[in-house]
């Protein structure tokens, strides 16, 4: 498999640097990684280190040479995390301005798994009906909203129910949490 993770601009930079952990290790064909210009501000504010410094290779928001700006260069899936409503309405609109942008765009048109891990709340209307709009297009919507049932006791597994859900829609098997029904839930 060939994923790209874009890393926007909304507030969750953990979730990104979790599954940029997990991702460290999986079996990928190809990985690459992309900031949009708020995602590297948000991250050096939430996580506290320069993006610049992580081992993946990443491309520039405005390289459009990147080889998943093109759907002949045949990349599988592309995650968005966190995504910010603004690359969600831009994504929506197939307002292709940078390159998390067309590579959303390019999933879309070639029926590839884009998973969009929204941050925002509350939403507007307007939020709304830009969701409703990429899921018509053929992206998952999948908000960063924990789940509690596998009783995560730190931080980084609270992260580990979205980021294992996000990696579950693009193939990527993993254990990060518990799954519903292991162990049963006691009555």
């Amino acid at each position: 498999m060939k994923l790209v993770v874009g890393i926007g601009g909304a507030s969750g930079a953990p979730y990104a640097k979790r599954m940029l952990e997990v991702l460290r290790t999986a079996k990928l064909d190809d990985f690459a990684v992309v900031f949009s210009d708020a995602g590297k501000q948000v991250w050096a504010h939430e996580v506290g280190t320069d993006p610049r410094e992580l081992p993946f290779r990443r491309y520039g928001n405005r390289d459009f040479g990147a080889p998943f700006a093109s759907g002949s260069a045949g990349w599988d899936a592309m995650i968005v995390v966190p995504c910010s409503m603004g690359g969600l309405a831009r994504i929506a609109q197939g307002h292709s301005a940078d390159l998390i942008g067309r590579a959303a765009d390019v999933m879309l048109k070639e029926r590839r798994k884009l998973v969009l891990v929204v941050r925002e709340t509350p939403v507007s209307v307007i939020h709304l009906e830009n969701m409703v709009r990429a899921t018509q297009a053929g992206a998952i919507v999948l908000p960063a909203s924990p789940s509690f049932y596998s009783k995560p006791q730190t931080i980084e597994a609270v992260l580990d129910t979205v980021v294992s859900r996000a990696l579950d829609h693009v193939g990527v098997r993993n254990d990060l949490h518990a799954r519903w029904g292991n162990p049963p839930l006691e009555d």
